[in-house]
């Protein structure tokens, strides 16, 4: 039995007959890392992925339904790690998915260079702001803004993390994509293929999914626009097909754009 602390919550991970342990006081995790665990390539039957800034699991929970693969999660806030944890061991997937407590920048002494196929991660998004400016939540603080790594530091660990050839799967902000791609080709991860995420139709883009290969050669794949919602505020057939499957929704996990 799942021992729930706080104002903790069981929920179900979208249509997947998998469970996912909340707190909104903490960490519900967004529509961005659904989004990105459907994005990223991954090897069917055997391999070894990594997931960076994991949170509460819900990537490694997400990828563990793509791949038989040996899927580790990392993360640096205690109380996020125990959740996933508690995911983790809810589900039986022990056997699958490992969690590591600690730093993203002590993972390649840690965990070995170029040990990885695929390196996945939804990093904080905000550049450190004035101490006035930071949410008052300190989990919010540590999971939105660059306090404990930068945008340079993730792509630079997922580089070393990989094997040659290897792929690295980001989410981020598109206001930041100039910035994304010259930290990927500076650490040697050649960007192939990028995907806007919008609102809805006659809105800016608002998401970016990104995917790059370490030492690949150039050749950009610009995939094609996904929207969020209808015009009627629902999610377009597209965004329910990522979220749900083929199966009809039971219960909607607490899934939330970020602003």
């Amino acid at each position: 039995m799942i021992e729930l602390t706080g104002d903790e919550r069981l929920d179900y991970l979208l249509a997947e007959d998998l469970r996912i342990i909340q707190s909104p006081s903490v960490f519900s995790f967004s529509l961005d890392a659904v989004l990105l665990s459907k994005f990223a390539y991954l090897p069917i039957r055997k391999g070894r992925i990594l997931d960076l800034c994991t949170g509460n699991g819900v990537i490694p929970l997400l990828l563990s339904t793509r791949t038989h693969a040996e899927i580790t999660g990392v993360e640096l806030q205690e109380r996020l790690y125990q959740m996933a944890e508690k995911s983790i061991e809810y589900n039986q997937l022990n056997e699958q998915i490992k969690m590591v407590h600690g730093d993203i920048k002590e993972m390649p002494k840690q965990l070995g260079h170029g040990k990885f196929d695929v390196v996945t991660c939804n990093p904080p998004y905000f550049k450190t702001p004035q101490k006035r400016e930071m949410n008052e939540n300190e989990y919010f603080a540590i999971a939105r803004h660059e306090i404990y790594c930068t945008l340079e530091d993730v792509v630079k660990v997922s580089s070393q993390l990989l094997k040659m050839g290897g792929k690295a799967a980001f989410v981020h902000r598109p206001g930041r994509l100039l910035e994304i791609v010259e930290l990927m080709r500076k650490y040697k991860l050649e960007p192939k293929r990028i995907q806007f995420v919008y609102p809805k139709h006659g809105k800016e883009a608002n998401t970016l999914l990104i995917e790059g290969i370490k030492n690949g050669q150039p050749d950009l794949k610009i995939l094609p626009p996904l929207f969020v919602y209808n015009e009627g505020g629902e999610y377009t057939e597209e965004v329910r097909k990522i979220l749900y499957g083929d199966k009809p929704s039971r219960l909607d996990a607490e899934i939330k754009h970020e602003d």
